[in-house]
């Protein structure tokens, strides 16, 4: 009789779960589909729009189907997710056409609700669950909502940059227009990058870009790149859980540890300045770590090689990698397999380093040493004086560190840490930290010690692993059930809540309101572009190519020579973007140009936006 109740209440379960998913379904499809003014919520005409019969068939046929595939696979766990999912494209669409801030808010409590519903039926029930498993499962569950909410508003306000015509030439209209040509071509090559056709892999080698590729083809606009750079970025949550949990953090400290990435500012705010290779490398740091903690020659040298494959200077980071796990190794009880591992890190990283280089300085554009100019005595060019300056005057590079620029980017970096990854005791642990001082601090290139630029990502991964391994053993002093134990975690955490709050939140928050309170007008710029053909060569001011830039020829006109101007058929200008006609003297004299050179103006918008054509 027992047995009988439980599996009717499972099928009535299964069943209200499916009317509900088919109802939720059928509404998504009917007002996904109405026009875009009719999905305004402030009013009733997309009611009076939708029809209630169409529903009702609809959601009958999607129950039957359901049904269906019930009969010859187990759906439940399948059900639960699509759930979810339905519900943030109901919710993505009702965002993008009555945005408000409470809006948005109601919206995503309820989608955590309904990923914490999805997520309850993941893994089959234990009859007799362990403390640990009951701990572990909502840890799981906080840590995904903190993982969904990260990548929601990076992915929200980083699309609104686009959207809004934010995003420049550099360092997003190129890579754009890369990926639409990796996707029709399957080269890394652009036009707007170096003035004419030129492959970005003769800049940066980066073909690590092709793992996104996929992706791109599936939905290919520019602001899929954005997106994906999110997902990315908020995937590091797991091999940071996993390092948590080998070196004995609770599930509640994994939790926090993860929100303190998320919170991080240094973080969110390296995707400020659009899409970039080097946000690979944080999570992708973080699994070598992991592999390196599990001593798994297989993982390490998996992860080794996916980072070397980000960009040429990633070597730097696996070096050091190397570097403090042979150290660590040696002054263990000597761990032989350790220090062989650590040792073939460190060559195989310098190895690639000088192959690469070797093949930029000859057949690409040469490598960056100018960022370093200010280490390189007068005349050099090669990093390897860098390093001579950094051994023969330490001091030098102490001074550089201490730059007045440099002092904000260290309060920023260390102050949500609490300055947790310099209490140690274990001195190789300093290794670690090369990588913060040689990429952010030693250059004196302002971007690399600029929170709202990518070069963050490589050395956050190792503050935040020296972070943890400071924490681990702080809690095996303190024993790990005392509240003085977990202390300086929290702190951490609501340092970090502060300097996130003033530095990216607001940041992000501008974007995206200036998207939606302008969106009427952003709307007649992206009607006006459509007029331009996909297959003619444009030239345009820098924040119109990232939209126009799924076309094989496009051009600068900032940075490109007047030969390669005069060669496209549409010429796009921004009156108020003066900086890109200095060369010219100043925008009539451009328009001028144009106009004795066989362009003609065909269209306008007021003095915003004006289209020439040849």
């Amino acid at each position: 009789m027992q047995m009988t109740k439980q599996k009717n209440r499972a099928v009535s379960a299964d069943l209200v779960r499916r009317v509900i998913l088919a109802w939720l379904l059928a509404v998504t499809v009917e007002f996904s589909l109405l026009p875009s003014q009719m999905r305004d919520l402030n009013g009733l005409e997309a009611l009076a729009q939708m029809s209630s019969v169409r529903v009702l068939c609809l959601m009958f046929v999607n129950f039957v189907l359901l049904l269906l595939v019930s009969r010859f696979a187990e759906t439940k766990c399948f059900e639960r997710w699509l759930m979810a999912g339905t519900f943030a494209v109901l919710m993505t669409v009702s965002l993008y056409d009555s945005f408000s801030p409470a809006f948005l808010g109601i919206t995503l409590l309820c989608l955590l609700l309904f990923l914490v519903y999805a997520w309850k039926g993941q893994a089959p029930k234990s009859e007799t669950p362990t403390p640990m498993e009951q701990k572990r499962r909502p840890a799981l569950c906080l840590t995904a909502v903190a993982a969904l909410v990260f990548f929601l508003f990076v992915s929200l306000w980083t699309v609104c940059r686009v959207l809004a015509y934010r995003a420049p030439t550099y360092d997003f209209g190129i890579f754009s227009q890369m990926f639409h040509q990796m996707r029709t071509t399957g080269l890394p090559t652009t036009t707007l990058e170096r003035d004419g056709l030129f492959s970005h892999f003769d800049v940066h080698v980066s073909p690590i870009y092709y793992l996104l590729l996929p992706f791109y083809c599936l939905f290919p606009r520019p602001e899929t790149l954005q997106i994906l750079q999110a997902a990315l970025l908020a995937t590091a949550a797991i091999p940071l859980w996993l390092l948590a949990r080998k070196h004995g953090f609770s599930p509640m400290m994994r939790v926090l540890l993860c929100l303190l990435l998320f919170l991080y500012p240094a973080y969110s705010g390296g995707a400020a300045y659009d899409l970039h290779e080097n946000a690979f490398l944080t999570p992708l740091l973080l699994w070598l770590f992991y592999a390196i903690d599990c001593e798994k020659a297989w993982r390490i040298a998996l992860f080794a090689g996916l980072t070397l494959m980000v960009k040429e200077d990633a070597a730097v980071y696996v070096a050091v990698a190397g570097i403090y796990l042979t150290a660590h190794s040696l002054l263990k009880p000597c761990n032989r397999k350790g220090v062989k591992t650590g040792i073939l890190l460190l060559l195989s990283s310098l190895l690639w380093f000088f192959a690469v280089t070797s093949y930029l300085a000859r057949c690409g554009d040469g490598v960056m040493t100018y960022r370093y100019g200010n280490l390189m005595p007068e005349g050099a060019s090669s990093l390897l004086s860098v390093i001579k300056t950094v051994l023969l005057l330490p001091m030098k590079a102490l001074y550089e560190c201490a730059d007045a620029d440099k002092l904000q980017f260290i309060m920023l970096t260390f102050l949500p840490l609490l300055g947790l990854p310099l209490f140690t005791c274990k001195y190789e642990r300093f290794f670690l930290l090369i990588p913060y001082v040689l990429v952010n601090l030693l250059s004196d290139y302002r971007y690399q010690h600029d929170i709202y630029f990518q070069y963050t990502f490589g050395s956050t991964a190792f503050l935040l692993y020296l972070t943890l391994l400071n924490l681990s053993d702080l809690m095996q002093t303190l024993s790990k059930r005392s509240f003085l134990a977990k202390l300086p975690l929290l702190l951490s955490l609501l340092t970090a809540l502060c300097c996130f709050s003033a530095t990216c939140f607001g940041r992000g928050v501008y974007y995206i309101r200036l998207y939606f309170e302008n969106r009427t007008y952003y709307k007649q710029l992206d009607d006006f572009l459509e007029v331009i053909p996909d297959e003619a060569a444009v030239a345009a001011t820098t924040f119109y190519t990232t939209k126009l830039s799924g076309r094989e020829v496009l051009y600068d006109i900032g940075y490109a020579s007047r030969e390669h101007t005069l060669s496209a058929d549409y010429v796009l200008l921004d009156p108020s973007d003066t900086s890109s006609y200095k060369k010219y003297g100043g925008f009539s004299e451009f328009t001028r140009f144009l106009q004795s050179r066989g362009y003609a103006e065909t269209d306008r918008i007021d003095d915003c936006l004006i289209l020439y054509q040849r």
